[in-house]
């Protein structure tokens, strides 16, 4: 099964997450099918923390992919921003 989902970046102390599509088998941070967006949890005022692209997220869930619900808690919050 296809799952969408986060992906840790970043040095020590200084997270940085990925949102890609991958096998639900895979290792968290192993092999993935495409990347999606990015989530900057430390990002500063003026720059941007979640970026998605919409279009390859709506296509990964008409195929069947499922959301983790950190990921689904990120999309929703960042709709209500834009």
């Amino acid at each position: 099964m296809v799952v969408i989902r986060l992906a840790r970046g970043g040095a020590k102390k200084r997270p940085f997450f990925y949102i890609i599509a991958t096998d639900s088998r895979s290792r968290r941070d192993g092999r993935f099918i495409e990347r999606l967006g990015f989530y900057n949890p430390l990002a500063a005022a003026g720059e941007e923390s979640v970026r998605v692209a919409q279009d390859r997220l709506s296509y990964w869930q008409g195929v069947g992919a499922q959301l983790s619900p950190t990921v689904d808690r990120l999309i929703s919050q960042s709709g209500k921003a834009a």
